[in-house]
């Protein structure tokens, strides 16, 4: 009997236990409903009172990640360093020779038969001293009424024309302006090139100024026509974009050193094709001494027209009749006659013999290997003045003395 009453009080107290439950549930189902369609805030359903709600807990809530850069960039801007080796590079070059950049701009006057055109042009330079010489090429200066020259300061100085070279296409400047603004960029030696070095071009492309492009030497010893009919010879070629303001800039190596001058480009269009040509330092370097001191370069001539360089030396291509290589007695390829018989017919026709022609192998006792070697000895002497070359002739070493005439180009 005891045991039938604490089971019924058992019974009873869990089933007061789960009305009550179910009771909670059903109120909390019956807030989340009401909450679900409650009226916009501020708006109160027809009948009802505003709820009471308890002010909510402040929420501990995690700061957003930052966005984090990859790896190997944090690693940079942690170092000591932030740049890569080859923007390291870049930007010495650029914080070392941009102030030696020049802008030049000039006006042109075209003369019609009613009336005169003006008309404006562009270009880029190079500081070559503090004494106020500025270098460029010739094509950007010819024919310009007046020649002005900024600096990278900003400052404009009007510019005189002190000599030209059409034949290699350079002009020299002059600007009265303050040494501490002339900032001179160093020549480097262009006949240690090598096709793939990394190069700098700096200018003024579209008149934007002291713009810097990089790329590789792409290939040495190009020819290019000259203004007046001459070829000009041991050009670089470079795939550093190169347009329109940029002629006259400075090529540049990864040491800072002024290793060409920009001068032409390969296009269709006007516009850069990633084919660039820079006139080379050494053919500054004979020439510009020549213009500060004369206005014009002096041309000693020996007489010989072309050349095929090869690896023991230059073998002579063409002499001038009855030039000072002539008459020195030196070679070039002998023309042989040849007749055959074509049909009921002879046919006589002419063969040249390259393997007649002299090789040049020393000038003055100096070795050289390239035609800039060459004009580089030839050129460093006056017309009239009598020079030794040493050369090979069939197997054998020779020397012969030639005698310097005057160029008429």
């Amino acid at each position: 009997m005891k045991s039938v009453i604490v089971g019924s009080l058992i019974a009873g107290a869990v089933g007061a236990l789960g009305a009550t439950a179910l009771r909670e549930a059903w109120e909390q189902r019956q807030v989340h409903a009401q909450d679900l369609f409650a009226p916009p805030p501020g708006q109160l359903a027809p009948g009802r009172q505003p709820p009471i709600v308890a002010a909510p807990r402040p929420v501990d809530r995690a700061p957003l990640p930052e966005l984090r850069a990859p790896v190997q960039a944090e690693r940079l801007a942690d170092g000591p360093n932030e740049f890569t080796p080859e923007e390291q590079v870049n930007i010495a070059v650029y914080e070392t020779c941009n102030r030696g950049v020049v802008n030049i701009s000039t006006k042109v006057v075209t003369e019609t038969l009613l009336f005169d055109i003006p008309s404006e042009g562009a270009g880029s330079g190079s500081v070559i001293d503090q004494s106020g010489h500025i270098l460029t090429n010739y094509h950007v200066v010819a024919d310009a009424e007046s020649i002005n020259v900024t600096l990278y300061d900003g400052e404009t100085y009007p510019a005189s024309l002190v000599g030209r070279d059409p034949s290699n296409d350079i002009a020299v400047l002059k600007i009265d302006a303050p040494a501490e603004s002339l900032v001179p960029i160093a020549f480097g030696d262009s006949t240690r090139l090598k096709v793939g070095q990394s190069v700098y071009a700096i200018g003024n492309p579209f008149g934007l100024e002291r713009t810097l492009t990089t790329g590789i030497v792409s290939s040495l010893n190009r020819s290019l026509p000259g203004r007046n009919g001459r070829t000009m010879k041991s050009i670089i070629q470079i795939d550093a974009a190169i347009n329109p303001g940029n002629s006259g800039g400075p090529l540049i190596d990864s040491r800072g050193r002024q290793i060409g001058m920009n001068t032409a480009i390969a296009s269709k269009t006007g516009q850069n094709t990633g084919v660039g040509f820079a006139i080379p330092a050494a053919t500054i370097a004979r020439v510009v001494p020549q213009l500060i001191e004369r206005g014009e370069v002096v041309r000693p001539d020996i007489g010989i027209t072309r050349v095929f360089q090869t690896e023991a030396g230059l073998l002579i291509a063409g002499l001038v009749p009855g030039g000072p290589a002539e008459k020195a007695g030196l070679r070039g390829p002998q023309r042989i006659q040849q007749r055959r018989r074509q049909g009921p017919f002879y046919v006589d026709s002419q063969k040249l013999d390259i393997s007649a022609a002299d090789m040049i192998v020393e000038v003055n006792g100096e070795k050289i290997k390239t035609a800039d070697d060459f004009l580089g000895h030839i050129e460093a002497h006056s017309p009239g003045s009598e020079v030794d070359l040493t050369i090979i002739r069939d197997g054998q070493r020779f020397s012969a003395r030639v005698r310097l005439g005057l160029s008429r180009e």
